[in-house]
């Protein structure tokens, strides 16, 4: 039985990294991944995400262009097939890549599913990936469980019949009518993708505003964007049921006022959990809240020797955060540096159609401590002027008017989340309002609206 220093199970974002940072310190590292290398963020989430908002932008900007000289029109049909294919061969290229990153940093690989037999051993068998492989056993010092999470469907009859974001991404075919319930990140992200190509989009969620927990400014914002996109919205709503129509040639979505929506396919969009069915958590006695694994700052389980990071803590949920942890991690276990990032000024985007970059507090978390003075400013960007494209830019400042500090930073625009990520610096550094004004602005662009807003929206006192 092979004897190693680290071995993590789940070869996504935060697993990688810290199995790399490990094997870079003189490690003897494991470690297995059961669906795919480089896990959902490279497979099913942000990077072929990512590629169909390009796909639907594409489609705006050839809508655009003849206002600004181009003869062209938009096509009527966008080719769903040859998108998938180049989508396809895209994550099939970045696969090749964290394995050989995996490979040349000396790092044992496994395909199949890993489960703890006790503190210490590792037993690795036949999965998704792998249905033949053989059953192999591995000790290790150290154990990291990585392996993040995955998407779940509300339980209503017909459930079943929906789909979530992961077979989204491999339909053979494009829905033409969608309806998407949920108004989170994803939620909002394919009602943009989907109508960028093409589809009729219905989207539900249950609050009156979509993005829960963002700032509520940003969100009313949003929401009416999302009209302006052509998604129909359907806030206060709740799904009671699917139904199948046709033998499957569509479904129809009843609601719990009665109302019913026939579609061709409804979307999930209603949460992930953490990924731990199959790795025998309850079998060595590792802590679980609410069905994700309890693990304190440093990665520490209440077992010693076995760590957690990433999704499965349920706490960020975000690929740079479990980078982050795991980066931490390893050299946290074989060559301490005290290097730390920092999570409370975590930078967020939401790539719809309008992007959404955030980073710091919203206007609700900063007036529970803080007399605040709010900094906003509306406007179309040049670039819709031409066109006549409707949608304005929003963009705000949330200040402590004792300290003048920064507290956060918001804004729905085009390169929202290019402009929010340099920003970031500022909010982590604490730079305040008057530094900001020293800045001179950059001209002509969208960014520099953040350094010319002399005059506060309104001032809020601390609740």
């Amino acid at each position: 039985m092979q004897e190693l220093d680290l071995f993590v199970i789940g070869a996504g974002s935060g697993g990688v990294r810290c199995a790399r940072i490990a094997a870079q310190n003189g490690a003897r590292v494991g470690i297995a991944e059961r669906r795919h290398w480089g896990g959902t963020c490279v497979n099913l989430g942000c990077v072929p995400k990512k590629l169909m908002v390009y796909a639907a932008e594409t489609g705006r900007m050839i809508e655009d262009a003849p206002a600004f000289g181009w003869d062209v029109q938009r096509p009527e049909i966008f080719d769903w097939y040859s998108f998938l294919a180049a989508k396809d061969r895209e994550i099939e290229r970045l696969n090749g890549i964290y394995i050989s990153m995996l490979e040349k940093a000396g790092i044992t690989l496994y395909t199949g599913d890993a489960r703890l037999i006790d503190a210490h051993t590792i037993e690795i068998g036949p999965s998704v990936l792998a249905p033949d492989a053989p059953v192999q056993r591995v000790r290790a010092k150290k154990i990291v469980l990585a392996t993040g999470s995955t998407p779940i469907r509300l339980d209503i009859p017909g459930a079943e019949l929906a789909i979530t974001s992961d077979e989204l991404f491999h339909l053979p075919e494009r829905p033409q009518r969608v309806a998407i319930i949920g108004s989170g990140y994803i939620g909002v992200e394919f009602a943009g993708i989907l109508v960028g190509m093409g589809s009729q989009v219905d989207l539900f969620y249950r609050q009156t505003l979509p993005l829960r927990g963002f700032d509520g400014e940003v969100r009313v914002h949003l929401k009416e964007l999302i009209d302006l996109y052509g998604i129909t919205q359907h806030p206060g709503t709740s799904p009671v049921r699917l139904e199948d129509v046709g033998g499957g040639k569509a479904v129809r979505l009843v609601l719990d006022d009665g109302t019913a929506y026939e579609v061709d396919a409804v979307i999930m969009a209603t949460g992930r959990r953490a990924a731990i069915d199959k790795l025998g958590l309850d079998s060595v006695g590792v802590v679980m809240e609410k069905g994700h694994v309890v693990a304190g700052i440093d990665g520490r389980t209440n077992i010693p020797s076995i760590y957690a990071i990433g999704d499965i803590r349920d706490e960020y949920n975000l690929t740079p955060t479990a980078i982050a942890e795991g980066h931490m991690l390893a050299e946290q276990l074989f060559n301490p540096q005290g290097r730390t990032w920092s999570f409370e000024t975590l930078p967020k985007a939401v790539f719809f159609s309008s992007p959404i970059g955030v980073v710091g507090l919203s206007e609700e978390e900063a007036a529970q401590k803080h007399d605040l003075a709010i900094y906003t400013s509306t406007f179309t960007p040049m670039r819709q002027t031409l066109p006549k494209r409707a949608g304005k830019v929003l963009m705000k400042l949330v200040v402590d008017r004792q300290s003048d500090i920064v507290l956060g930073a918001h804004m729905v625009g085009p390169d929202a989340p290019e402009i929010i990520q340099m920003l970031a610096i500022a909010v982590t550094a604490k730079l305040t309002k008057k530094q900001l004004d020293q800045t001179i602005a950059l001209h002509p662009s969208t960014a520099e609206e953040f350094v010319t807003m002399r005059t506060p929206t309104r001032m809020v006192d601390k609740q």
